[in-house]
């Protein structure tokens, strides 16, 4: 009987699950060193990488793209730069493997501990941005789990070099590159194909729009964590200080569009919707944001876009912004929880009962009060870079770190017990 052939995908999986033991012996010194020595070569690479994305680059246009996904696309200095310095914070970060999180005794002298450990090998399913290559890449390293990478066609030569880079540390370490995998083909056949591996992968952390997740769901035989679309909703209560709306309101749409933490849904409470809402829309026309209103709003500044009900729902990743009067944060909340996708929810207010009221109320991965919904990111809150922002409350919720690359196994040690 013939030996059925194993595809090259297979076998990527199959050699990523075999090298992941190696990193289970690795001191946290030897795994700091390796990050450090990975973030000099991809400064020292920086024109090379470059010289990669620009053929991205020039591929995306001839297709269409243009905007915040170019923005997201692109890869100048300070991005090659701020990668490297990522890997760098991620070296810094206290290693969570072999941490006791709790320990107690039995009756019978048995004592108990919950250990950190690794996930595994863990599958990463992204579009776009290429920077995710190596955030992923480090944390997953860091936290003792081999990582299976496969980026979006439109980004494919910057992140296959990017690989690359990362490998060849690896390499002069005398650890097997394959800790560190790159699916070798944006085909989608292929992503289909690794979806099945169950026997090599542990999970799966898709990163992407709506249709990336509903893909992932129809075809993945792997756990998955999803990273879905931020519809980020923001209110501005009747007790806001409407210069700090304002700030916060403009931060949280323009000082990014392209990401997923960026404001899609502003809230206005009706009794300041008269005076605050002029003042955003003459605000944001100098920024070239376009509003799309609510019939309240229009009744105020009727020149804005009348918005659409799929409005509502749409992650623009764009200087688009809907706008809505509402009644009272009863009604913000309620707006919130019918078009949100649990990612991020901010309140600007003055009143400490209406601030308690919105975070008991919601139930989204972050709730930010009086500061912009760009906040909800690894770096910002402090967790280092971030594999992504978990819209799945199993296992890990909001931006993932590197506890939450790991999960936790029993160890009990005994003298001679035995069950009765």
């Amino acid at each position: 009987m013939a030996v059925k052939k194993e595809k090259p995908i297979q076998k990527l999986a199959r050699l990523t699950r075999e090298a992941s033991s190696e990193l289970l012996t690795l001191s946290s010194d030897q795994k700091n060193q390796i990050l450090m020595e990975m973030a000099e070569e991809i400064k020292k690479e920086m024109p090379s990488i470059i010289k990669e994305n620009e053929k991205d680059l020039k591929a995306a246009k001839k297709k269409g793209l243009k905007g915040a996904m170019l923005e997201r696309l692109e890869l100048n200095e300070k991005r090659v730069h701020d990668m490297a310095k990522g890997l760098v914070e991620v070296a810094k970060l206290p290693d969570p493997v072999g941490q006791i999180v709790k320990e107690w005794e039995r009756p019978n002298g048995l004592k108990i501990r919950r250990m950190r450990i690794p996930l595994g090998v863990i599958a990463v399913v992204y579009e776009s941005r290429p920077n995710v290559t190596v955030d992923a890449a480090g944390l997953c390293f860091k936290s003792g789990n081999a990582v299976i990478l496969r980026g979006g066609s439109e980004a494919f030569y910057s992140n296959q070099i990017l690989g690359k880079v990362l490998q060849a540390v690896l390499k002069r370490h005398d650890l097997d590159s394959s800790v560190i995998s790159l699916v070798p083909s944006p085909d989608r056949k292929m992503l289909t194909d690794l979806l099945k591996l169950s026997q090599y992968i542990d999970v799966v952390i898709p990163r992407g729009g709506e249709g990336l997740m509903r893909f992932m769901e129809e075809h993945s035989s792997i756990p998955i964590i999803k990273h879905d679309k931020g519809v980020c909703n923001l209110f501005v209560d009747e007790s806001a200080d409407m210069d700090m709306a304002r700030v916060i309101v403009e931060n949280s749409k323009v000082q990014r569009p392209g990401v997923c933490n960026a404001l899609e849904n502003l809230l206005i409470h009706e009794k300041i919707a008269p005076s605050f809402l002029p003042m955003m829309s003459k605000h944001f026309n100098k920024l070239s944001v376009e509003l799309r209103a609510d019939k309240e709003a229009l009744k105020i500044v009727p020149t804005l876009k009348k918005a659409k009900d799929a409005d509502w729902d749409t992650e623009y990743l764009d200087l688009i912004l809907s706008v809505k009067v509402v009644k009272n944060i009863g009604e913000a909340i309620n707006f919130i929880r019918k078009h949100g996708s649990k990612h991020t929810e901010a309140i600007v207010t003055q009143n400490a009962d209406h601030a308690d009221l919105f975070i008991r109320s919601l139930d989204s991965s972050c709730i930010v009060v009086n500061a912009s919904t760009r906040f909800n990111d690894g770096g910002e809150l402090g967790l280092g870079a971030e594999i992504g922002i978990s819209t799945t409350k199993l296992h890990a919720f909001g931006p993932m770190g590197l506890e939450e690359l790991t999960t936790t196994k029993f160890v009990v040690k005994g003298d001679g017990q035995v069950r009765i």
